[in-house]
């Protein structure tokens, strides 16, 4: 008597309401079975899309008709199996080898011969082509609606769905331009914006605090400016506008200053550049290491410096950042300067710095009076409505 593994699926974003629940198809094999005299060893469940292969379990189903813990499937229908190419083949594959030796379903007939097994691959394709037709209408529709400048998904930040149309998040919209006004003066970063919107408990739509990467989305996204990015392409919207396109290039300079600042300190040791292999010659490179100390329940960072190496073959070994510190200590020392000079050289040191220094605070002073003017003027532009951007 042939051995059957009961498979129920139903994916949660399955748009058609006639397929049954799990625990529907449950109860109709369960009869099905009984009246047919068939024997189910296991009912496996699952409830993932099958448009793509790699089902956990519907992968270990699979493996046990392999390994021969059961020779038959019984499921609801063949798209309840498989809705891509791939899953359909290896079900076609175990019954061109005997592995897979029957499938039952109370709504299609299947018997494993040839005629069977075409009108099964019939049944395979019918159900990848309604996924892919369901694919392309909902892309057809997207870009329909952005052609009339609709926003087909959920409301950006700053702005919220009302009767399938997209308005103005009355409470969010004025922080999103302040944010923008702030970011553009430059003295602000990811994490000052972050903390400005936290501070006035301006949050995401789940309540919680919003992440940086939403921060810098927010920052670069044109749709404040009535451009819709889609699918890598621009469209122009006819939503309600929070900035000028002005306003967004200005950000996006900031945003590219600030970008590169932090690639060229991602990895920023003292001595990279300054010292070369006594060796070989070659180009110093270092790494930095984290040691837990379980004892103690610290963590110490270590930096060790080394040859790269790319000069041919070098002996040298790691050395620590200590050592290196203390060989070039030595060769400063040898080339101290004699007491005059050094009280002389300082004396100039001094003059400079106080100058450097005197010129700072003027630039600063300048700056913070130009800010404080440019942040009043933001302020009454944003206690009045949105009447003089463009709807």
């Amino acid at each position: 008597m042939i051995k059957y593994i009961a498979y129920c699926r139903k994916s949660t974003d399955e748009p058609d309401r006639q397929i049954l629940s799990i625990e529907a198809q449950v109860a109709e094999l369960e009869e099905f079975a009984a009246k047919e005299n068939l024997k189910i060893v296991s009912f496996v469940t699952e409830s993932k899309t099958a448009k793509e292969p790699g089902r956990e379990k519907f992968t270990e189903v699979l493996e046990k008709i392999e390994n021969g813990g059961a020779a038959g499937i019984i499921s609801w229908h063949p798209d309840r199996l498989s809705r891509n190419s791939i899953d359909g083949g290896k079900i076609i594959y175990l019954l061109d080898t005997g592995k897979l030796l029957d499938l039952k379903f109370p709504s299609f007939w299947f018997e494993n011969t040839p005629q069977g097994k075409f009108m099964l691959g019939m049944a395979f394709n019918q159900s990848k082509y309604y996924v892919d037709n369901l694919s392309e209408n909902v892309k057809r529709g997207n870009r329909q609606k952005l052609r009339r400048g609709e926003w087909p998904n959920q409301a950006t930040f700053g702005y919220l769905n009302i009767n399938k149309k997209i308005e103005v998040d009355k409470k969010r919209a004025k922080y999103v331009q302040k944010a923008f006004q702030l970011f553009v003066t430059g003295g602000y970063g990811y994490a000052d914006i972050r903390k400005f919107f936290n501070q006035n408990k301006i949050f995401n739509k789940s309540g919680h605090e919003l992440h940086l990467d939403k921060v810098k989305r927010i920052l670069t996204d044109p749709f404040y400016y009535g451009v819709m990015r889609f699918c890598g392409e621009l469209y122009e919207g006819k939503q309600e506008l929070l900035i000028t396109k002005k306003l967004f290039d200005k950000c996006q300079e900031a945003v590219k200053l600030k970008n590169r600042k932090v690639k060229n300190n991602k990895h920023l040791f003292d001595f990279l550049g300054l010292v070369k292999c006594g060796e070989c010659g070659g180009a110093i490179t270092a790494e930095k290491h984290t040691k837990y100390y379980k004892r103690t329940n610290r963590k110490v960072e270590y930096i060790y410096y080394r040859c790269s190496k790319k000069m041919g073959d070098c002996s040298q070994k790691y050395i620590d950042k200590e050592e290196i510190e203390k060989q070039l200590k030595a060769i400063v020392l040898r080339a101290s300067l004699p007491p005059h000079a050094t009280k002389k050289f300082l004396a100039w040191a001094n003059k400079d710095a106080n100058q450097e220094k005197n010129k700072s605070a003027g630039i600063v002073s300048t700056y913070q009076f130009q800010l404080k003017e440019t942040e009043e003027k933001t302020d009454r532009l944003l206690e009045g409505t949105f009447s003089g951007i463009r709807k």
